[in-house]
């Protein structure tokens, strides 16, 4: 089976260990002087719209991949890391600086 990038976008990634959904592929870390994948990412959802900023990211690293089903992605191991975009805090977390 082959898949293109735009078609990993609606897969749903899967947790083997726990059984737990984690969310759908948004996107795709690539080494651009090997041209390989080396992760997918499931961006943190937002806190009570946004305001309250938003979780962790999940990063997947290739080699975690068991499987990539018709409709799922199969993982083994998630790290969450904080986003790279924007401040964590949200729209209130400019009023309550440490």
């Amino acid at each position: 089976m082959t898949c293109r990038v735009a078609q990993l976008r609606h897969k749903e990634v899967i947790n083997s260990v726990t059984g737990c959904r984690i969310g759908t592929v948004d996107d795709v870390e690539v080494d651009t002087a090997s041209a390989k994948v080396l992760a997918i990412v499931i961006y943190g959802r937002g806190r009570f719209w946004g305001f309250w900023g938003k979780c962790e990211d999940y990063i997947i690293s290739w080699d975690n991949i068991i499987l990539i089903g018709e409709d799922t992605i199969l993982v083994k191991e998630c790290i969450r890391r904080s986003s790279s975009k924007g401040s964590k805090s949200g729209f209130f977390g400019s009023f309550f600086k440490k």
